[in-house]
């Protein structure tokens, strides 16, 4: 079982009044900024906070979720979710946007041919309360790992008492620190220099040696496919599910459509 967890509290997210207010449609390329979707008239609003509106922006799942779900795939092997169902709503910021302010969505990860095996992956998000400290906690039947103080421990793990009544062994974790590992400061404004320079640099690298980089475009492509499983979840109230043929997100029997 896997919790990840973005919350904020700031009503100001994603706004641009000042601007919003000097922005001209004679000053813009509105057509070309529309490019394939529907044509509207002109809104400085889905120009300059354009993650407030659909379908200028998948909102929460697209902002936040992308930076946690690919964790999820990386420590799993897995590619993507077996399903995922999703509830939300605008509940605090009525402010004219179309993107939930808080969502919850549940995932299902397992092999797609194997049912009876798997894990559930549940991200919640709220922007109405929060500290800016996004969290991942992984839990198992032996005890926890836990990004947000980067430890493993028995906390939660099968305990002898409880065992012995089902005849069976205990099962904790050791406990163990990641202080050893460099520290990812998370935040609203995910990466930092450090991050993005280490980044930058192990890519220059792999250009070189043409190894493969620490994140290959497949991981890329992975968490975007939960996120957009995500998102039609969102959008449409369906149990969203992924075609390995067709390679398509799949809502309600059809192949999703931004």
């Amino acid at each position: 079982m896997v919790e990840l967890n973005w919350n904020v509290n700031q009503p100001g997210r994603w706004r641009r009044p000042d601007l919003v207010a000097q922005c001209k449609e004679s000053d813009l390329d509105w057509k070309r900024y529309l490019m394939n979707r529907p044509y509207e008239n002109f809104d400085p609003r889905k120009y300059l906070e354009y993650r407030l509106f659909w379908p200028y922006s998948s909102g929460l799942p697209g902002q936040w979720m992308s930076h946690q779900i690919d964790t999820v795939n990386w420590f799993s092997g897995l590619d993507h979710p077996r399903s995922v169902v999703s509830n939300g709503g605008i509940y605090q910021w009525k402010d004219g946007r179309k993107n939930w302010d808080t969502i919850t969505a549940v995932f299902d990860y397992g092999p797609v041919n194997d049912p009876s095996t798997g894990f559930q992956v549940v991200f919640t998000s709220r922007m109405h309360n929060g500290d800016e400290n996004p969290s991942e906690l992984y839990y198992s039947n032996g005890g926890e790992l836990n990004l947000i103080t980067n430890k493993v421990s028995p906390k939660g793990g099968l305990r002898a008492g409880m065992a012995a009544a089902m005849k069976m062994q205990p099962n904790l974790l050791p406990e163990l620190s990641l202080s050893e590992m460099i520290k990812v400061e998370a935040g609203a404004n995910t990466g930092g220099d450090v991050l993005t320079t280490a980044h930058i640099k192990n890519w220059m690298e792999c250009i070189r040696s043409r190894k493969q980089p620490n994140a290959p475009v497949e991981a890329g492509y992975n968490h975007s496919v939960a996120t957009i499983m995500a998102n039609a979840a969102c959008r449409t109230g369906a149990k969203v599910t992924f075609d390995e043929k067709t390679q398509e997100v799949m809502a309600n029997g059809k192949p999703f459509k931004y």
